[in-house]
């Protein structure tokens, strides 16, 4: 017995100091994938670009800015006085509907309702997080935001789809 535990010791110790081998990370794939999802998402930008820039050719009766955050607005009634902006924590209470490039209604500010809002605090839709502190208390401004500014890839899962740009109106109604 005594024979049998020493051999199986001899063995395990053969077994266990058998040099062990190196596990290599698997990146090309990785790194292939990345590259592919990066320029097809490249790719869907160029196309809603180009989309949005027709659609801002077509409404030649109005001025559009592009904004360094990526998405284009206009006024449709700016106020001139001094006013604050909206800044992080002010509570604000908005109205806002939501059209496609067809000028075809999404969603109603009937629908949608009068909504408040705790800026930069609360998860929102990301140009709409940017462009209302743009804004004063009585303004409206109509923006046309491109799917990484609105509801991204996947889209609201319901009536708005992947990768689609968006118009919203938005009154800035008050703010707290």
């Amino acid at each position: 017995m005594k024979l049998r535990i020493f051999i199986s010791i001899i063995l395990f110790s053969f077994i266990s100091c058998r040099e062990q081998e190196v596990r290599r990370p698997i990146t090309a794939s990785k790194t292939h994938l990345l590259t592919s999802t990066v320029e097809a998402l490249r790719e869907i930008n160029k196309i809603e670009e180009a989309k949005i820039e027709k659609y801002i050719e077509n409404d030649s009766l109005h001025k559009y800015t592009r904004s360094s955050n990526g998405f284009w607005y206009r006024y449709i009634t700016k106020i001139e006085k001094d006013m604050t902006l909206p800044k992080k924590d002010n509570i604000v209470e908005l109205s806002y509907d939501f059209i496609d490039l067809d000028n075809q209604i999404i969603y109603s500010n009937e629908q949608i309702g009068i909504v408040k809002y705790i800026v930069d605090k609360e998860d929102f839709i990301p140009g709409l997080q940017k462009g209302i502190k743009m804004m004063k208390p009585g303004e409206t401004v109509k923006f046309i935001f491109p799917s990484f500014n609105a509801f991204g890839v996947l889209g609201d899962n319901n009536k708005i789809g992947m990768n689609q740009s968006i118009i919203s109106r938005v009154t800035l109604i008050n703010i707290k």
